[in-house]
């Protein structure tokens, strides 16, 4: 199995980092640029929402990105020691409802093929999203 672990601190000039391993290891499952783009973008945008909601904007916190290659699938897995979010509240804002931000959530689930929300524990949120990798949709 092929999978990475980083950390980084909740500070947005790091997140390049995490999007140039989760863009690394989605070629290595073979999806194209497009593919890896709209993951890039969904892990992201996760990231912005443990900064915002979680961390409150804090850049000192530390957030561990964990990515693997699976069974005809990658999973990324996000973990932030912040604000406990209670996972059955995690609601996309309403497509209708037209303003700048709260769209996050809606684009995740539009890009992954499963987003699941997680109480880690004592403090924090874990979010594991997977994507089936193209070879895996033929059969």
């Amino acid at each position: 199995m092929r999978r990475f672990q980083i950390e980084v601190p909740s500070d947005p000039a790091f997140l390049r980092m995490v999007r140039t391993a989760v863009d690394t290891l989605c070629a290595m499952g073979g999806l194209d640029e497009d593919g890896r783009c709209m993951i890039v973008l969904a892990v992201d945008e996760a990231c912005a929402n443990i900064i915002r909601h979680s961390y409150g904007g804090a850049a000192d916190k530390p957030i561990i990105c964990e990515g693997k290659l699976e069974e005809g699938a990658v999973a990324f897995t996000l973990r932030d020691f912040g604000r406990k979010v209670d996972p059955g509240r995690i609601q996309p804002r309403d497509l209708a409802d037209v303003r700048p931000g709260g769209l996050g959530v809606h684009f995740m689930r539009k890009v992954m093929d499963s987003v699941e929300f997680e109480d880690c524990g004592a403090e924090g949120t874990c979010l594991t999203m997977r994507k089936r990798l193209p070879a895996a949709r033929k059969g």
